[in-house]
């Protein structure tokens, strides 16, 4: 039962520990051998020890004093007091009262011989390391060996009697170990079942002799030309992978806020680099399929000036540009079109069929698609191995015990470095000791029946507030969308003031999202959970049912308000119009996000540190913080088909936020009061990520791809039915000018057209994550079964040591019996 021990909680950035030898399986079973071979030089201070201890068993025997009587119990402590007052260690053998038989026993084990038989060991690894260089290595040519060195005739059959006279056997190990591979070299010395004092200094003299042969030995301009070369290639390629190392962004970070806050403020933190990932790979398949082809060859388009303004309403001269859907042309790429309006038709997507072209229409439809498939297969992935990770071993025994004794990284040697490990490693421990001592009291009826009702009365409060919530975002989006059409209709509207009306909307849900979590965490101390992660899963919960509320009323407002009724608003184009709203909605989220940094943890600390005069500071809320990730990555996520450019602004946007959030946590927060463990935080955080924001967005742009007709002015599918007709079109026109390709058509027609097959992989996906559990909960039951295993085998040992002193206790009486009768005849 073997588990690889990982202390950087982001990466496994610790290398696994060299392999065991080939043959140390044979070192373990062969302790009675090693004991045999050496028994000339262990045997008398063995004698001595239980010469000794028999003495002092034999003369208490004949005091008929019994052995676990309370005046033998007086002597035994007096003379273990003897022993400390003496500055002698007393032997823990010796200091449990056992018998003369057990004694031996115990004596003879391996773990009490292991020391007196050095040179047994010495001779047993010399044969090992003899096999291994005969197994490993090809034989020399005999004109590598110098003349003096080569076997002679008159000396055959007499080296095997001088050799052992002439060469001790350390200088054997050190010859047999010095022609060995440098790994076999470092897996045996690691192998031997010596001090580490010893294993140096045979290192150190097989060193010495290395270089000692090297310095003789003249190697040709050819080998050396080869050794330089070879070391070169070395050092340049571990410096590459220090580089690429280098190149991981925050890890320094990463560690110092691991070491000071925790797992928990750790995790935030690690999602948020996550969610940087995901955007840099859509951005990279979006700008290299659509932005940039398009930017190549731009459109006929009337430019406007730039006032500002757009930073904040995403609308004006941004609407001119590749930043939105409607930029983008409807023919083949690189014609050129100025005929922008209805003289544009389908039969435009037919031209230059001859030459190379890029068919817009068809490089967004698979572009999009293709994006959020590669996105649900990394993001079902990364679930099922976090889930793996974090739920294999839910004991903390097992971790805490590694994380004790081989946690540290001897690699570090920088004072920064050691002190950022140190904290790391001291926060991992009193998580671990926390989850080991936390009590589970059982409480009466009375107290689970009030703890209930608070429980209840606590959801009633978050359910109903959520649900004011909703239907006020849901009127208020009606009101905007009644003043969108009255402001069509008057004539003498100021086209600024019309755009600055459009920030009320994301300004009123902004503003929900930041106060309504103040009051599930104030219902939430009210609850007063013992176990400050389930404070923390509640917490996320609540906040989700939120999020995930605000998100639906105003999905339920572009597609089933805006996209219908554009041309009643005034609109040309309503893709452009979702764009800007989730622009908006992105930017205000990022504002807001800063005013909870400067309110909610920097004027608190201020105010706590010089009016209170207190030196509490605020706790960083996960839940809150991690669900707005969320929420930020699902308009995200919903913009990419109304705006490609979209995840370039959540890109900047999650680099902001790091950085506040991070100057934030070490200047304006502390560590949780109780500290716990947030194993299974990550996962929980990609599961939320996966089924309810991507799984809620793939529905969104599947449903408008699929049912909504686009707008007939603008875009790259202004003369379809619907964005999915694009690729039908293409078929047909690809069946028509080349016959013998309708079995494309046709693959098209059943595995995209139909729907049942976008069933089925999503049916594939729910088994892969559900075999995965089942995997990982028998992989539990096993580590389960094999921790009982292990104790039982320690029970095993107590039970035979006890039978032997009982048995020896019997022999005892027997012989007590004998000389009563023998005294009485």
């Amino acid at each position: 039962m073997s588990r690889n021990v990982n202390f950087d909680l982001s990466h496994p950035l610790m290398e696994a520990g060299l392999e065991s030898p080939a043959d140390e399986e044979g070192v373990h079973d062969s302790f009675q051998q090693l004991i045999a071979e050496h028994s000339d030089n262990g045997a008398a201070s063995s004698a001595l020890e239980l010469q000794q201890l028999q003495s002092d068993l034999d003369e208490e025997s004949r005091d008929n004093m019994p052995l676990s009587g309370p005046e033998h119990e007086h002597r035994r402590r007096q003379g273990a007091s003897d022993l400390e007052c003496d500055g002698g260690e007393m032997d823990p053998i010796q200091g449990e009262g056992w018998s003369s038989d057990t004694l031996k026993i115990l004596s003879s084990m391996p773990s009490r011989t292991i020391g007196r038989n050095r040179g047994a060991i010495i001779s047993q690894y010399c044969n090992k390391t003899l096999k291994l260089r005969r197994r490993r290595q090809t034989r020399p040519s005999i004109r590598d060996f110098s003349p003096s060195s080569r076997p002679s005739i008159r000396s055959y059959g007499m080296e095997g009697d001088t050799t052992d006279a002439e060469v001790s056997k350390r200088e054997r190990l050190v010859n047999n170990l010095q022609n060995l591979p440098v790994s076999d070299r470092v897996r045996m010395l690691r192998g031997m079942p010596l001090s580490v004092a010893e294993k140096k200094e045979i290192r150190n003299l097989v060193m010495q002799k290395e270089k000692r042969i090297l310095s003789n030995k003249k190697l040709s301009c050819c080998s050396q030309l080869k050794y330089y070369i070879i070391i070169a290639a070395r050092k340049s390629w571990y410096s590459w992978l220090s580089f690429l190392h280098s190149l991981q962004p925050w890890q320094t970070l990463l560690k110092r806020v691991s070491g000071r806050f925790g797992t928990g403020v750790l995790s935030y933190f690690l999602f948020l680099k996550t969610l940087v990932f995901f955007n840099v790979f859509l951005f990279l398949v979006t700008g290299a399929f659509l932005v940039l082809p398009q930017a190549v060859h731009p459109p006929y388009r009337d430019t406007t000036s730039f006032s500002g303004l757009e930073l904040l309403t995403g609308a004006g001269s941004f609407s001119h540009t590749v930043m939105y859907y409607g930029y983008y042309a409807n023919y083949t790429l690189p014609r050129r079109s100025r005929d922008e309006g209805g003289g544009q038709n389908a039969s435009t997507l037919t031209s230059d069929s001859q030459q190379f072209s890029y068919n817009m229409p068809l490089a967004y439809f698979f572009t999009i698609g293709m994006a959020f498939f590669i996105t649900c297969i990394i993001l079902v992935y990364s679930m099922s191995k976090t889930f793996g990770r974090s739920f294999r071993i839910n004991k903390s025994n097992s971790i805490l015990t590694m994380k004790t004794f081989s946690c540290w990284d001897f690699k570090v040697i920088k004072k920064k470095s050691v002190q950022i490990m140190s904290e790391n490693i001291g926060t991992q421990l009193k998580e671990l000791l926390a989850e080991l001592t936390q009590k589970h009291t059982k409480s009466t009826f009375c107290k689970r029946f009030c703890r209930l009702m608070v429980h209840g009365v606590a959801w009633t409060i978050c359910i109903a507030s959520t649900t004011g919530c909703m239907a006020g975002v849901y009127y208020f989006s009606e009101f905007i969308h009644k003043d969108l059409q009255q402001n069509h209709r008057n004539l003498y509207v100021n086209p600024l003031m019309k755009e600055a009306k459009l920030l009320s909307l994301p300004t009123v849900v902004s503003v929900i999202n930041l106060l309504l979590p103040a009051l599930f965490n104030l219902v939430g101390w009210m609850e007063t959970y013992e176990s400050p992660s389930v404070f923390a899963y509640v917490a996320i919960g609540r906040n989700l049912m939120l999020k995930m509320s605000m998100l639906g009323i105003l999905c339920f407002h572009w597609l089933g308000r805006v996209a219908p009724e554009y041309k009643s608003i005034g609109l040309t184009c309503w893709e452009d119009f979702v764009g800007q709203e989730l622009y908006r909605f992105l930017l205000m989220d990022f504002i807001f996000t800063l005013l909870d940094t400067l309110f909610g943890e920097l004027l608190w600390r201020l105010f706590s540190e010089k009016v209170l005069k207190r030196k509490r500071k605020p706790v960083f809320d996960i839940a809150r913080n991690v669900l707005d990730l969320i929420y930020g990555q699902t308009l995200a996520w919903l913009g990419v088909l109304f705006s490609p450019v979209l995840p370039v602004v959540q890109i900047l946007k999650l680099f902001l936020v790091f950085y506040i959030k991070m100057s934030s946590v070490m200047l304006n927060c502390q560590a949780p009061r109780k500290p716990y463990r947030a194993s299974q935080m990550t996962t929980i955080f990609i599961t939320l990520l996966c089924i309810p924001s991507l799984l809620g967005a793939s529905v969104c742009v599947t449903y408008t791809m699929w049912s909504i007709t686009p707008s007939t002015s603008c875009g790259p599918f202004r003369t379809l039915d619907t964005m999915f007709k694009a690729g039908k079109h293409w078929m047909e026109i690809l069946e028509k000018d080349n016959p013998s390709l309708s079995v494309l058509s046709k693959a098209h027609t059943y595995f995209v057209e139909n729907p049942f097959f976008l069933f089925v992989g999503a049916g594939i996906f729910l088994i892969v994550i559900y075999f995965h559990s089942q995997v990982v909960d028998g992989q539990r039951k096993i580590i389960s079964l094999l921790q009982d295993q292990i104790q039982n085998e320690g029970e095993d040992k107590k039970f035979l040591i006890n039978r032997l002193q009982s048995v020896h206790k019997q022999k005892q009486d027997a012989g007590k019996r004998l000389k009563s009768q023998d005294s009485t005849c």
